[in-house]
């Protein structure tokens, strides 16, 4: 395992500033690099995220919160879709990029798929906290922590996939 990479403050804010999502392309590399990430990468950063988003919420913002939360379930839907080769992927690498409308359908094929609707469940709460909690900054700290539970959910039941996988792809 290699160090943790420092990038200075200046270039973030820059990065920011111009709309970019540095943690966004350092676990995407099939943006970067042209190579797809894996799902236990996408899956560190949905935990990374989901810790962050419980940090913000103590501190009482609800805007950060709501969109790590949210970043948290995405890289969820796209790691499960990834691994189980969901068409929505494939689309995804075609385009060269996931769209929201992309995830949606991953999420409502995912549960059809594993039987499982807690995962559209869990997508459907983290758009609507992207939108109402992050973009519109409507969404009260309770809004967000309802959403919560099933983000954790979400997060340990894709682990478990993704072992399941890695393990029955290594035996």
């Amino acid at each position: 395992m290699h160090a943790p990479i420092t990038i200075p403050e200046r270039l973030v804010k820059e990065a920011v500033k111009k709309g970019l999502d540095i943690e966004a392309s350092a676990v995407d590399p099939a943006k970067t690099l042209n190579t797809d990430p894996s799902a236990e990468a996408r899956l560190e950063l949905a935990e990374k995220s989901l810790g962050e988003a419980e940090e913000y919420l103590a501190k009482g913002d609800v805007v950060q919160a709501s969109e790590k939360l949210y970043k948290a379930v995405e890289e969820c839907v796209k790691a499960l879709a990834e691994k189980l080769g969901a068409k929505q992927a494939e689309e995804a690498r075609r385009r060269g990029r996931w769209d929201t409308w992309l995830l949606g359908m991953a999420a409502t094929d995912l549960a059809r798929t594993l039987g499982e609707d807690r995962v559209r469940l869990a997508w459907k709460d983290a758009y609507d906290v992207h939108v109402w909690g992050f973009h519109e900054a409507k969404y009260r700290v309770e809004d967000v922590e309802a959403a919560l539970p099933l983000a954790r959910w979400l997060l340990d039941y894709a682990a478990k996939i993704v072992k399941a996988e890695v393990s029955n792809r290594d035996t």
